[in-house]
């Protein structure tokens, strides 16, 4: 009779989805921190709008065009690309939500052996805030 229980239980536990809520962190303004080559930290900020993805990073500011094929995936394109591999579109996929944060992958569009993870605070339900410190 253990066994049975413990069945149901692995069984209840495999098919358990954690909830994404995806659509609450298309829009906002957003914190990206990084860790360097060198070991430091880096932060970069963005806000994206519904269509546009605006970066400040390192007091530079960069723009993309943002388009959601889904709810949860998202590609973003470089509107002024400066070389080659600027032009690339990055597809990011948002794995996991919570209240104020998101866990998501990205790669460029077609590579799937370079993706990488990050993790995304959201700061604000507005967008186009100034960061100037």
């Amino acid at each position: 009779m253990k066994l049975h229980y413990l069945l149901l239980f692995t069984l209840f536990i495999s098919c358990y989805n954690q909830e994404r809520n995806c659509k609450d962190f298309q829009t906002g303004t957003f914190e990206f921190e990084s860790i360097s080559s060198e070991g430091e930290s880096i932060k970069t900020y963005f806000t994206r709008t519904i269509d546009l993805e605006v970066d400040y990073f390192n007091n530079t500011i960069d723009s993309s065009y943002v388009n959601w094929v889904s709810d949860c995936e998202c590609i973003l394109k470089k509107i002024n690309p400066k070389d080659l591999s600027e032009e690339k579109s990055i597809q990011m996929k948002i794995l996991s939500t919570s209240k104020d944060h998101y866990i998501f992958e990205y790669s460029f569009v077609g590579d799937v052996e370079n993706r990488n993870r990050g993790k995304a605070k959201k700061i604000s339900n507005q967008t186009m805030i100034n960061f100037d410190n």
